[in-house]
């Protein structure tokens, strides 16, 4: 350790190694920019996986089941509507995808920044919390009036006479007759969905990032290694709330007037269709979800080392 002399010969104190900076915290304006590109980036990319989970949640046991397996739900949608039939909704979940991650992104860097100790860090519990704040403001904002249109869409292309023409002919008709309300089926479920698939993932992404940073926080992150830490995360939070998401889906589909409210239609389910039925659809939304985080994730690293390089804040 050095030292240094004062005038006059006299010795000051040794001066302290200087110790490592507090890790440069995320703008929130960086946070919602970058976040609204990966997620438009991300949907199109994992878009069919999404429409086969939809339809596979849709095909209820009492009808009896048009599809046997994820393969012959996209054989006979090919079959029927041709390649493009694998991407009708795509259009309002794009729309949705959007704010949505800008939405998530943006809340869960206001909430963490304020949590992180002296150090800069935040903790495994707190980033729980955070990212449950963060599920729930998605959840109000955007994805339950985008996900209500998305299922709509998706189950009355089912339908022997189809009513909607196109994302916004079928708006049009849903306010019309449903009003703004319409757009907001199975709010509740939704947000039970949203804020713990946040909370897992966050959760879990922020204990591997710990763990990989280690007593480093300026260590950078192999794009490869946050997308395998991103797809575990997913892959978490599918086996946590995959039942929050049947029953939310069940709640905004055509048939949504026969359940009175959340509970009603967990219980309708258990009771008609066993507890299976509450993971119907899990293989394909694994594999979609897996896809998302990890990409979602790597475009939001990446976008936001690139607009710290062009976007100077403090």
């Amino acid at each position: 350790m050095a030292e240094t002399s004062e005038p006059g010969g006299a010795r000051a104190p040794p001066v302290a190694a200087a110790a490592p900076g507090r890790p440069k915290l995320t703008h929130p304006g960086k946070a919602i920019l970058a976040g609204g590109i990966a997620g438009g980036i991300e949907i199109c990319i994992t878009f069919p996986t999404e429409y086969v989970k939809t339809q596979l949640q849709l095909d209820e046991r009492a009808n009896p089941p048009r599809y046997r397996s994820i393969g012959h739900c996209v054989r006979l949608t090919v079959q029927d509507h041709g390649f493009r039939g694998l991407y009708r909704g795509l259009s309002s979940l794009l729309y949705g995808s959007i704010p949505k991650s800008a939405v998530r992104f943006g809340v869960f860097e206001v909430l963490s920044n304020s949590a992180r100790d002296p150090q800069g860090k935040l903790d495994s519990k707190k980033s729980l919390l955070c990212g449950l704040g963060a599920g729930v403001a998605e959840a109000v904002v955007v994805v339950c009036p985008m996900e209500t249109i998305k299922v709509k869409f998706i189950h009355d292309q089912g339908s022997l006479t189809p009513r909607y023409r196109g994302f916004f002919h079928g708006v049009r008709e849903i306010v019309r007759e449903q009003g703004l309300r319409g757009t907001y089926q199975g709010l509740t479920a939704t947000i039970l969905k949203q804020g713990s698939n946040q909370a897992i993932r966050f959760f879990v992404m922020t204990s591997f990032r710990n763990w990989y940073l280690g007593d480093d926080p300026h260590r950078e992150m192999n794009p490869f290694v946050t997308a395998a830490f991103g797809a575990t995360a997913g892959a978490a939070s599918v086996f946590g709330n995959t039942p929050l998401d049947v029953i939310k889906t069940r709640m905004q589909g055509l048939e949504a007037y026969k359940y009175r409210n959340t509970l009603d239609c967990a219980y309708q389910i258990l009771k008609n269709e066993g507890p299976l039925a509450f993971y119907k659809g899990t293989v394909p939304r694994l594999g979609r979800v897996c896809l998302d985080v990890a990409i979602v994730f790597v475009i939001y690293e990446e976008v936001v080392k690139l607009l710290n390089k062009v976007w100077k804040t403090v």
